[in-house]
């Protein structure tokens, strides 16, 4: 589906901000890459900045009108940094995202289009798109560059995509030490825990045996909803045996022998 969603960069000056638009478009799975009269392509800058996104640049349509890279789009979006008096249809990045996924789902090719890094695109280009796109930057310091309006679109797309697919859009990550982080503890291993904490707060001080006011309850209660895994409880288990070592002054003989 991503595949027909091109990237089209018109008239771009510097090759750097071609190959940066290459790896933006790369991190979020889109491949088909537009130029419409480049005035410096191909490039070794290019490549230098595209940072492993040499393939985008090797299969890069070059065309010398906007027209042509428009064709058999069925969806076109504009970005444009300036208020021009006209009264197009405005989206935000979100929406933006939004709009190419829906139309790519219906079969339909989506073009993104940006424009000049000095001067965006002209009035007249701005009237091939159905719809402009403002990504709302501080307008004490508005400009942004051209790669990095492209991953800011280029993002909000992939998200879209993401949430259509029924895809996360984050993972867990799992600590490398062991899978152990992953797998939750078992009652019988609370228990456990639970006795090993109890002696421990005994022999600090901490719980009076004979008055201990609800708090092994209270404590229960707070560890049962933490959805501990086996790696944190190795490292409670871990952590009260130091515990109970430093109290009974092993620790201190340790060091000073």
């Amino acid at each position: 589906m991503l595949h027909n969603i091109r990237v089209v960069l018109v008239n771009t000056s510097h090759p750097g901000n071609i190959g940066g638009a290459a790896r933006a478009m790369k991190n979020m799975g889109l491949s088909r890459l537009v130029l419409v009269d480049p005035e410096d392509f191909p490039s070794v800058e290019a490549l230098a900045r595209a940072s492993g996104a040499d393939d985008l640049l090797a299969n890069a349509q070059v065309v010398n009108t906007l027209e042509e890279a428009l064709v058999g789009c069925s969806l076109v979006l504009g970005t444009s940094a300036r208020d021009r008096r006209i009264p197009w249809p405005l989206l935000d990045p979100r929406e933006c995202g939004r709009a190419t996924v829906e139309q790519v789902q219906q079969g339909g090719e989506v073009a993104l289009v940006f424009g000049r890094e000095y001067a965006g695109l002209t009035n007249e280009e701005l009237q091939r798109c159905q719809f402009h796109v403002h990504i709302p930057s501080d307008p004490d310091f508005s400009s942004l560059n051209l790669a990095a309006a492209v991953q800011v679109l280029t993002y909000e797309v992939r998200m879209a995509w993401l949430a259509a697919e029924g895809k996360p859009s984050k993972t867990e990550k799992l600590e490398t030490t062991a899978m152990l982080n992953a797998v939750p503890v078992t009652m019988d291993e609370l228990e456990l825990f639970y006795g090993h904490l109890q002696s421990t707060l005994v022999e600090i001080g901490f719980l009076d045996p004979e008055k201990p006011r609800h708090l092994m309850s209270r404590l229960r209660r707070l560890y049962g909803r933490s959805g501990i895994s086996k790696l944190e409880m190795n490292i409670l288990r871990g952590i009260l045996t130091e515990t109970q070592k430093a109290a009974r002054g092993e620790i201190q003989k340790r060091r000073d022998s």
